[in-house]
């Protein structure tokens, strides 16, 4: 125990401090994009601060492992170069042991990184890309009211009113128009007064028009037809933000019975970031080894290399599965197994390696 003690204490010391670190500059960074938002009226600054928030809790899946790993670098290789391992060995403690001891911390920052990753991230995406959608929603009723054409929804439809009314949500003196090339028609709709509601990701976008005309007009002249109404309900599409929530935002239980490429690299990279903590964690312990009065910088170096080496593996597996050119078996789980090789190797190295 106090072994174990000892190790741990000296981790969570950089660990602590790391992870601050870490995101005390991705929060900077998201700050800069979203108050810059929020200045140009895209948004309110509530919002804003919600959505650097829900970004930070998105980003500490990648976070908490990689503060781990080099905080775990760091605390084992200041053990090694003021010789406290040195007495470790002679005192009769193996380097099995400090593995294990290391170990037991790792599980812990695993799990959490597994709850984040599992539960946390679909929960903030949802909650961000509705925050999202009522912002935009809001921007775009501002900017419908100023008497210009815009392109709703992302779709073909162009709209267009000369007033607002904010607090009810309701535009006056509305047209919109479409065309449909296929059918060699165009769609017009005036109307006295529409309301837009709010876009929310994974159904669809729709709006009301209430007392007017919807006009399909013939482009070869034929037949045009006249509809007078008193509410008529439109639904446009939105494709790209149902595919980003079904993704990022499905629950992880419901992506497990998916057998999409792209839900399948989803839901593998969720359930396996706990296993790329627990083995960069295991696999930093060697790596810091160095001698007393050694140089730090050739044992970081190495070290970075085999960090941005096994991420870089991991990303490349994952955008082959998404493109359906890996299957889910072995999938994302190759690359922790060449991980656990690395580990095997680096633990019980050849004896032309050893000094």
């Amino acid at each position: 125990m106090i072994i174990d003690r000892h190790i741990s204490l000296e981790i969570l010391r950089p660990f602590a401090a790391g992870l601050g670190l870490l995101v005390l500059v991705y929060m900077g960074f998201s700050a800069a994009r979203q108050l810059s938002l929020a200045a140009a009226g895209q948004m309110d600054m509530v919002t804003a601060f919600k959505l650097i928030g829900l970004s930070t809790v998105i980003t500490l899946e990648i976070l908490l492992p990689s503060a781990f790993f080099f905080s775990i670098l760091s605390a084992i290789g200041r053990l090694y170069r003021d010789s406290e391992m040195s007495a470790f060995y002679a005192a009769g403690v193996s380097r099995a042991r400090i593995l294990e001891a290391v170990l037991k911390l790792a599980l812990v920052i695993a799990l959490i990184t597994g709850i984040i990753s599992t539960l946390g991230r679909p929960w903030a995406y949802r909650t961000s890309y509705a925050l999202e959608s009522q912002a935009e929603a809001q921007f775009d009723l501002k900017r419908m009211a100023a008497g210009e054409f815009l392109n709703m929804g992302n779709s073909d439809y162009t709209f267009i009113a000369k007033d607002l009314d904010l607090e009810r949500g309701l535009h006056h003196g509305v047209f919109l128009q479409k065309d449909h090339d296929e059918q060699a028609r165009t769609e017009i709709i005036v109307a006295e007064s529409a309301a837009m509601p709010t876009l929310n990701p994974g159904k669809g976008f729709q709006a009301s028009f209430y007392n007017g005309y919807h006009y399909l007009l013939d482009n070869d002249k034929r037949r045009d037809v006249t509809v007078k109404f008193g509410e008529l309900v439109v639904r446009l599409p939105d494709e790209e933000a149902r595919e980003k929530y079904r993704r990022k935002a499905e629950t992880t239980a419901n992506l497990a019975d998916s057998t999409e490429p792209k839900d399948v690299a989803e839901y593998q990279w969720r359930i396996t970031t706990p296993v790329a903590t627990l083995l960069l964690a295991l696999i930093a312990v060697p790596l810091a080894r160095t001698a007393p009065r050694e140089s730090r910088f050739r044992t970081f170096t190495g070290a970075v290399l085999a960090y941005i080496v096994l991420f870089s593996l991991v990303s490349i597996l994952r955008t082959l599965m998404e493109q359906g050119r890996l299957d889910a078996f072995p999938g994302l789980w190759s690359a922790y197994a060449v991980q656990a090789a690395v580990l095997v190797l680096l633990v019980r190295p050849p004896r032309w390696w050893r000094r």
